[in-house]
């Protein structure tokens, strides 16, 4: 009956039945108890349990020891990168190039058709992921335990024969989740290359007086240095100009003497024969072997020539030497002519020789018994492409008293050329008894 008027008492105030709110509540009960048995579950409440798995690398997994590091070599050579790991476990350790994520290997596996890469492995006692485990222990508050197995492994990527493409950025990487990786980078040592072409000077041929600029280019790794030098070891001659640096010293005939200018271009302002040569590009920047390249710079100019005596006497029987010195550059043809229509040429009467040295030629004439059909004129004579240049001796005879000797080639009488050279050979060697230089004297006055 109290059931019954309950009943109808809920009815009437809009309520829901005994046993449905019962029922309702059962079900909330049974969702809050399965959701603090899954929250208990996650945390490992009130319980202790044993994993055959690593925990998160911050609390066990694998580390890295210390840096992979940067490698600089020069090309050639071979580089090694080391990655030095802890607790590897069930992981794999790869190397890529982290410029395009290209990879290298996996664990010691090559996976690039690249046969001047290769990888190597140093356990040094590291456990196989096998028999790898990390035990975690309950205790006391709640806190865990780390037991770790594992000790250091290092991997290593080798390049070999290296070349200038190998340059850049290397990554050793662990599979972890999220992965973690460590990167080194490789600098590439190039030794220096002149540069062929346009940017560095071929052997040159110019005329006097012109500007001039030996150049020379050269690439590398660091950047080279790049000198001048003359072939033969003579300094530089550098022509006075606003734009030569004050550092250089020295000073010859209004050029200053360098023996190197250190820059890639070497200027010449109105180059003179005197900086005709071999001159010697070189590039260096320590990485051997250090480069050099050639440029030969021709001067051309119209021919010059001198004679050591215009005028000259000997007595007759006598060998006479006559000598003329010639500047000119392309070569010349040279010859002697006597009284303007006779060549003389090499043979028994004449010994006609030259010696050149860079752009002077010394010519002789030795006329090897003096008569008097070889009294005359004797004009040195030479040309090339750019002129015609000639020089005039007059040749006599000289009446020696009895008491003086004379040995060689004759007497030069005073009258010179005006621009003999300082270093031309004289061509008279004659010896006198003391008891006739006075009479000698006098028939050197007479004439």
């Amino acid at each position: 009956m109290y059931g019954k008027g309950m009943s109808n008492v809920r009815r009437q105030a809009g309520l829901p039945p005994v046993n449905e709110t019962i029922n309702a509540a059962v079900l909330r009960s049974f969702l809050l108890l399965l959701a603090l048995s899954l929250i208990e579950n996650v945390i490992g409440y009130g319980s202790a349990r044993t994993y055959s798995h690593p925990e998160p690398f911050n609390s066990g997994g694998p580390s890295f020891i210390r840096p992979v590091g940067n490698q600089t070599a020069a090309t050639g050579r071979e580089a090694v990168f080391s990655c030095y790991v802890r607790n590897i476990g069930k992981y794999q350790v790869g190397w890529l190039k982290a410029s395009d994520q290209t990879v290298l290997s996996l664990n010691t596996r090559i996976v690039i058709h690249n046969t001047r890469i290769a990888v190597s492995h140093e356990a040094g006692g590291c456990s196989s992921p096998s028999n790898h485990s990390v035990s975690i222990h309950s205790i006391s508050g709640g806190n865990n335990q780390v037991m770790d197995e594992g000790v250091n492994c290092t991997w290593r990527l080798h390049i070999r024969h290296l070349k200038k493409s190998d340059e850049g950025c290397y990554m050793c990487q662990i599979n972890t989740d999220p992965m973690i990786s460590e990167v080194g980078c490789l600098s590439i040592l190039v030794p220096p290359d002149i540069v062929y072409g346009d940017e560095t000077s071929k052997d040159l041929s110019v005329s006097e007086g012109e500007n001039v600029t030996l150049n020379c280019q050269a690439t590398g790794t660091p950047k080279p240095r790049v000198s001048w030098r003359r072939e033969d070891g003579q300094p530089i001659l550098i022509r006075n100009s606003t734009s030569f640096l004050s550092s250089y010293s020295g000073k010859s005939n209004n050029f200053q003497m360098v023996e190197v200018y250190n820059e890639s271009k070497l200027h010449f302002y109105r180059v003179d024969r005197k900086q005709m040569g071999v001159y010697m590009c070189i590039a260096s920047n320590d990485v051997p072997p250090t480069v050099s390249k050639r440029v030969t710079l021709e001067v051309n100019f119209a021919p010059i020539a001198r004679v050591q005596s215009q005028l000259l006497g000997a007595p007759l029987g006598s060998k006479v030497q006559l000598e003329c010195v010639i500047e000119a550059h392309p070569n010349t043809i040279n010859f002697w002519q006597r009284n303007r229509t006779e060549m003389l040429l090499d043979g028994p009467k004449y010994s006609i020789k030259e010696e050149r040295e860079g752009y002077e030629v010394v010519i002789t004439l030795v006329i090897k018994e003096f008569t008097q059909q070889d009294v005359g004129t004797y004009d040195c004579i030479a040309t090339n492409s750019l002129g015609k240049a000639e020089g005039t001796s007059r040749l006599y005879i000289i009446n020696l008293p009895d008491d003086v000797s004379i040995m060689g080639a004759g007497l030069a009488e005073a009258a010179r050329g005006s621009r003999s050279s300082s270093n031309t050979r004289p061509s008279s060697l004659f010896f006198l008894s003391f008891g006739a230089i006075s009479l000698f004297s006098r028939a050197l006055c007479s004439r």
